[in-house]
This record gives structure tokens, C-alpha cells and sequence, in this order.
């Protein structure tokens, strides 16, 4: 499968996020990866659908709006509404009926729709899932900042789902060209990467590194 990076915005320069966008894009990332944080279900909060907004009309590439969020079926219209191509909800926050009704929503508007689970969440919580989405988003850090230390565990992870999903297998959290390796032997081609990319001097260079 293509491998594809997906700068995360969450280690942008916020005073010229419209810049940082254009940088990543110019340099070839194939998606941009927006974490969104609510301070409920992680300890942090970052940006609402007004940025995602802004984010839409600075770049030209899909956004993946990651809801670490509670209840994200209350906000999933106002997140497609400003602009996200894909959104990804935690397997923490919904059940499988409430999953079927945004998988639902999202398909009649042409929105890819993915899962997440965090490293302390075991691959079965999602099985049931995995026929509802498009795409399958395994964390390696726990959520809620950036700049963290990869996980071993997810490694793991990765290689059983892999062997039952067929579909794009993103990974996020402590992403560099060392872990970008593991990750993808182990079955991921989906690579989120916010430190590494946006701290490199040559941003062109760190992409191509993680592929």
C-alpha cells in the first residue's frame, strides 16, 4: 500500500499556520492530521471548527479531524460543515450503534470515516467496528500533547489488525524515521507526524524520510 504522511498541525507554528500549511504541502505530505482536544477526554484543548475552517482555505489537501473529544457525534456536522474530508473518532467515546449513525451521516456526505484507539485500549474493542470504517487510526502515545515517546505496544497492535483490515492503517505519536520504519514493517501506511516534520530544518527531507 502508498505510503502516506500526514503532518500534524498540533507542532505548527500557530502564528503562520497558513504558511507552515503551504510548507508541508509544497514538500509533498499527502494529508493534514488536526487533533482536536477538548480537555475532557484529554487533558489538553486545542482548536474548534472555526480554525478547521481556516485550515480548509489554506490548503488543498484532505484533512483527517482526529475528535479526541467526548460525545463527538454532537460536533461531527459542524467539523464536516468547516471542512473535513475525514473524521476520526475514539472507540472510547462511542458505542457501536452510536458509530453506525455517524458512519451513516459520513457516507451520505462523502466523508471518510475512521476509529482510534489508544495504547491502553486492547484491539478487540474495535473488531466490531472495523466493517462501519474506512480507516483505522492506532495511537502510540496517549493523547493529549505532543512530543511524546513512542510506544512499543502499538507495534503489536499493528500487525493484528493488519492481518484482519485490509483498509489504511494510520499511526500517530512519536513518529520519526527510526519508529516510521517499525510501524510500517508492521502493517501501518498511514504516517501522522508533527514534531519531527514541523522541528526539521528541511521539511521536504523529514517527509521523505518517514516514506
Amino acid at each position: 500500500m502508498k505510503i502516506k504522511v500526514a503532518p500534524s498541525i498540533l507542532s505548527a507554528d500557530f502564528n503562520h499556520l497558513a504558511a507552515e500549511l503551504k510548507k508541508v504541502e509544497r514538500a509533498g505530505a499527502d494529508l493534514i492530521h488536526v487533533d482536536v482536544m477538548d480537555g475532557h477526554f484529554v487533558p489538553n484543548i486545542t482548536i474548534g471548527p472555526q480554525v478547521v475552517k481556516y485550515l480548509r482555505k489554506a490548503t488543498s489537501l484532505p484533512l483527517d479531524v482526529h475528535l479526541m473529544i467526548e460525545n463527538p457525534a454532537k460536533y461531527v456536522d459542524a467539523f464536516v460543515k468547516a471542512g473535513g474530508d475525514m473524521i476520526t473518532v475514539h472507540i472510547e467515546t462511542v458505542n457501536l450503534k452510536g458509530l453506525a449513525a455517524i458512519a451513516k451521516k459520513l457516507k451520505d456526505r462523502g466523508v471518510r470515516l475512521g476509529i482510534s484507539l489508544n495504547p491502553g485500549t486492547p484491539l478487540l474493542k474495535i473488531k466490531k467496528s472495523l466493517p462501519l470504517v474506512d480507516f483505522v487510526l492506532v495511537m502510540s502515545v496517549n493523547p493529549g500533547f505532543g512530543g511524546q515517546a513512542f510506544i512499543p505496544g502499538a507495534i503489536n497492535k499493528i500487525k493484528e489488525l493488519r492481518a484482519i483490515f485490509k483498509k489504511d492503517i494510520s499511526v500517530d505519536g512519536g513518529i520519526n524515521n527510526i519508529t516510521a520504519k517499525l510501524v510500517k514493517n508492521a502493517g501501518a501506511n498511514v504516517l501522522a507526524a508533527g514534531s519531527y516534520i514541523f522541528g526539521a530544518k528541511n521539511i521536504k527531507k523529514a517527509i521523505n524520510n518517514l516514506r
